[in-house]
């Protein structure tokens, strides 16, 4: 018993680790973007397009390495991603301007949609049911810690060194978990499961998932979900900071207690799932408060309603992001076991891709708190209408 809380708990500390890849490698930095736009000389869409161009990375890096580890293992593709992703945050470090830093993030979000795709991967071959998505609510309690210390971490480093210093860490960060990986994850996919890697047997599989309503329906809300809180993660530095006055680190302290809800809500989903309520129910429960959130959001960046109002209503909506996320991935790949790598692609690419056009609207439109709320909420409806969408029983 001892062996397998110990196991456990190491198989927790690595994919949560590995699951939080992207928003430790937005979240690190965000207090530096004001900063980085007058040191590079950059305008502040520019900025934000290092950004953009990570989530759109991250999105068709799932779509490669996913399905890749269904008929290679989880081991291969994950040890490769993770060198990568060491090797672009070192060259993110020495951009000279904000092109170089750019292209540098497409290789580094590359390397991370590894870590993101087979985290679900690796917990989906190892748990079922209830137990999966207990177990991802446990996951949270690693990758809602990026959330909380990132921006954290990154506001203090401000202080005494320069936004490249992030960057290095990052790389350091990367190294650690090549070497975790090396050392303690073993391969979870047997030779006799393993998938064909041929093209027509790959969009054999994504037509399979793509003709799965009920599939597509829980990826897309999630990545609805994932796009309302990205939408903030995206414009929140520069809305809380030249907006409201914040300093980096009075901005990172707030991010933090949104991270702990994150936390708090996932951990308390993983109680309540199986004994109080169904993953179905629970989802809908967290999609319609983030719908309240998000119209609280806009009601206040309209009606000029002071600060610690409209941050409540935000930590509405962030701390909605666990239970959404924990359900909706269990329920999407209960069905797709022997092909969970190219299922769990194709959620995180959608969730990624959607993240990446709310951010280019909210980019569009501007970044003051009324154009943040309004991407926010027209991301969160539609997630809460599917949610609500019940589909006949199937017959076998």
């Amino acid at each position: 018993m001892q062996a397998s809380w110990s196991r456990r708990r190491q198989l927790v500390l690595v994919l949560g680790s590995l699951s939080a890849f992207g928003a430790l490698t937005i979240d690190l930095y965000l207090p530096a973007m004001p900063r980085m736009a007058t040191h590079l000389d950059a305008s502040t869409a520019s900025v934000q397009a290092t950004l953009t161009v990570f989530v759109v990375g991250l999105a068709v890096g799932q779509v490669l390495v996913g399905p890749l580890s269904d008929a290679w293992g989880r081991r291969r593709p994950l040890l490769i991603g993770l060198a990568l992703y060491a090797v672009a945050s070192l060259a993110c470090a020495l951009a000279p301007d904000v092109g170089w830093l750019i292209a540098a993030r497409v290789l580094q979000s590359l390397g991370a949609a590894a870590g993101t795709v087979l985290a679900r991967a690796i917990a989906r071959d190892l748990f079922s049911g209830v137990a999966m998505t207990r177990f991802l609510s446990t996951l949270m309690l690693v990758n809602g810690l990026a959330p909380i210390l990132a921006p954290v971490v990154g506001g203090q480093l401000l202080a005494v060194t320069t936004w490249r210093a992030l960057f290095v860490l990052l790389a350091g960060i990367g190294v650690l978990l090549l070497s975790a990986v090396a050392l303690t994850l073993p391969e979870t996919v047997p030779p006799e499961r393993r998938q064909s890697a041929h093209p027509r047997a790959l969009a054999r599989t994504f037509a399979r998932l793509a003709a799965d309503r009920r599939f597509v329906r829980l990826i897309l809300a999630a990545g609805l979900m994932f796009a309302a809180v990205f939408t903030y993660i995206s414009g929140s530095s520069f809305v809380l900071q030249d907006g409201y006055g914040l300093s980096p680190q009075q901005f990172s302290l707030v991010f933090a207690v949104n991270g702990l809800g994150i936390v708090a809500c996932s951990q308390l989903n993983g109680w309540l799932v199986g004994r109080v309520g169904t993953e179905a129910g629970l989802l809908t429960i967290a999609l319609a408060t983030a719908v309240l959130g998000s119209a609280g959001v806009l009601g206040c960046a309209l009606a000029g309603a002071p600060l610690p109002l409209l941050l409540v209503f935000l930590f509405l909506v962030v701390a909605m992001l666990g239970p959404v996320l924990t359900n909706a991935t269990s329920m999407a790949l209960a069905e797709h076991g022997t092909t969970a790598g190219a299922a769990s692609s194709l959620q995180g690419m959608t969730q990624f891709l959607i993240a990446g056009v709310a951010a280019a609207a909210l980019g569009a439109t501007g970044d003051d708190a009324v154009a943040m709320g309004a991407v926010m909420c027209c991301c969160a409806v539609p997630a809460l209408l599917l949610a609500l969408v019940r589909p006949s029983v199937r017959r076998h």
